[in-house]
Parts: structure tokens; C-alpha cells; sequence
């Protein structure tokens, strides 16, 4: 064996520290994509924002669980994103005494601005990137990400 062996430790770790190095530009990008919904939007109420937008309308309860936030942490979070007209609550038909949150139209438009805008940015360093590179990658992130589950 030749000291330019790569183990599968030695590969490992690599690993940890390219996901390492991934997770901090994810930092970054959703305090960016945050800031494109909306200048005074934090970081984890616009994550909550995008999840609502595709898995609402739901009950304060079903972000709780998802998320593994407090009731009252969801709550304050809420009431946040409805002062800035990005949420509104209604009836839950199914139960009068709940309610439903859901995404306002705005918001669903200033979700895919932001989306959009961030596809841009993302095509132009990665336009020397193939069409099949990117869905070799997509696709080994998306196996990555399975495995983790």
C-alpha cells in the first residue's frame, strides 16, 4: 500500500467536512432567501414558511412536530409571520374550536421570487456544470440524504 491510499475513514471524514462546509453556506443562503420574502423575517420562521407553503394549510401543532419546537415558540413565530401578512389562521372545518394556518398569496409569491432568484444565482456558478453532472449530483445528494433518513 502506498501512502496516497484513501481509506474509507479517510474518506468518511472528508465527508463530515464537505457537509460541514455545505451546512454553513446553507446558513447563509437561507438567511439570504429570508431576507428576499421579507426584510424582517428570521431565518427559522422562513423555513417554517416554506414548509407551510407546501405541506398547509395545518394546525400550529403540526409545526410544532415537525420542526421540534414548543407550542409557544410556534406561536410567538407565527404571530410574527402574520403581522408581516405572510400567514393567516382559519377555522378548521373539521374541529371549530381549532384553526388552520396557512400561507397568504404574498407570501406564496415572495416564496417563488426568492426560489427563483436563488435558481439564478445558483446556474450562474454552476454554469459550467452539465445537465447530466447536476443530475448525477442531485442525484447522489438525494442518495445521501435517503441513506440518513
Amino acid at each position: 500500500m502506498t501512502s496516497n491510499t484513501v481509506t474509507r475513514a479517510d474518506s468518511l471524514t472528508e465527508l463530515e467536512r464537505q457537509v460541514s462546509i455545505l451546512l454553513r453556506r446553507i446558513k447563509k443562503v437561507i438567511s439570504v432567501r429570508a431576507h428576499l420574502v421579507h426584510p424582517d423575517i428570521q431565518s427559522a420562521s422562513y423555513l417554517m414558511l416554506g414548509w407551510l407553503d407546501e405541506h398547509g394549510p395545518v394546525r400550529a401543532s403540526a409545526l410544532a412536530d415537525q420542526f421540534h419546537i414548543d407550542k409557544g415558540a410556534i406561536s410567538r413565530q407565527l404571530q410574527h409571520l402574520e403581522e408581516l401578512g405572510l400567514v393567516e389562521r382559519h377555522p378548521d372545518p373539521a374541529d371549530g374550536r381549532a384553526t388552520l394556518v396557512r400561507v397568504t398569496p404574498e407570501a406564496v409569491r415572495r416564496l417563488q421570487d426568492a426560489s427563483a432568484e436563488r435558481r439564478r444565482w445558483l446556474d450562474d456558478r454552476l454554469a459550467d456544470w452539465s445537465a447530466e453532472r447536476l443530475g448525477r449530483f442531485a442525484a447522489e445528494l438525494g442518495a445521501y440524504n435517503d441513506a440518513l433518513g
